[in-house]
């Protein structure tokens, strides 16, 4: 496995071997980990000094169901907080498969030209780009397929990204040449402060992802994927109405933003209160 480093001021890429105390990382705890120990906390969000982090998960790459999420994060540039946003579509299967653990975007470019990344099995390139930006996602991933076939994975921002709204997501293209979205925290306005407009993965060639012992690995699987073919929430609430299934169970958890909102306003007034009481 190994780690690519984008250095968009440069224009250079490296590769370099994974950190011991990053082995057992993947996905969310990887981004994280990658922002709080690098990114500055007082940086603007869209300058130089932030970073943006692709990491497959730990399962990627392999038979495991439900395990071809992308993980990416960056300094949030709606919130000013460390933020990690994740997607299917097929881009992190391909990165795994490449044996890449991250790719790490860093710096941006002192002019205004847009650029593209590509990666295979001979590492990254960064070419300028002229012909597609101002597209939409859907146009760049369509133009992009007829390119370089149906298999190639696809990262890309569109137009409310170009102009780094602060609420902009990250397309990725999944098998069916459809579009998931990493849509939380803004991160395509850092992808395009970045001056990247998509980004393209062609895994063919890749080692693909080393598994120890496949006939206990496929039978965890197996007894995994029953799991959740067999629970209602996974195995009949999510197929029929989708990710709206769970806002119940959130909020019964007391993990939706107005339960959160509810108890600041009551902590509050309950301190203003107290405190107004020990001066009379």
């Amino acid at each position: 496995m190994k780690i690519y480093r984008v250095n968009m001021t440069k224009l250079t890429v490296t590769s370099e071997g994974v950190p011991e105390k990053w082995h057992k990382l993947g996905g969310r705890a990887l981004t994280s980990t990658i922002i709080a120990e690098e990114v500055e906390p007082t940086c603007h969000p869209l300058g130089k000094k932030n970073k943006l982090v692709f990491a497959p998960g730990l399962l990627t790459g392999t038979a495991a169901a439900n395990s071809g999420r992308m993980s990416v994060g960056s300094k949030s540039p709606l919130t000013g907080g460390i933020k990690e946003s994740n997607s299917g579509g097929s881009a992190a299967q391909k990165l795994a498969k490449l044996g890449i653990k991250a790719l790490i975007i860093e710096g941006k470019p002192d002019d205004n030209t847009f650029y593209s990344l590509h990666v295979d099995i001979s590492g990254v390139k960064i070419q300028e780009e002229t012909e597609l930006v101002g597209k939409g996602n859907y146009e760049v991933i369509d133009k992009l397929s007829k390119k370089f076939g149906d298999r190639i994975g696809v990262i890309t921002i569109g137009q409310a990204g170009e102009y780094k709204m602060s609420a902009a997501n990250i397309s990725i293209k999944d098998y069916h040449g459809y579009i998931r979205s990493a849509g939380r925290g803004g991160l395509g306005a850092v992808m395009s402060s970045k001056k990247i407009k998509y980004i393209t993965i062609d895994d063919q060639g890749g080692p693909g992802v080393p598994i120890t012992d496949k006939n206990k690995f496929m039978d965890a699987a197996r007894i995994f994927a029953k799991g959740l073919k067999e629970h209602p929430v996974t195995g009949q609430g999510l197929p029929t109405y989708g990710t709206n299934v769970l806002v119940n169970i959130l909020n019964e958890a007391g993990g939706l933003p107005t339960k959160t909102s509810e108890w600041v306003v009551l902590k509050v007034l309950t301190r203003s209160v107290g405190r107004r009481c020990m001066s009379i």
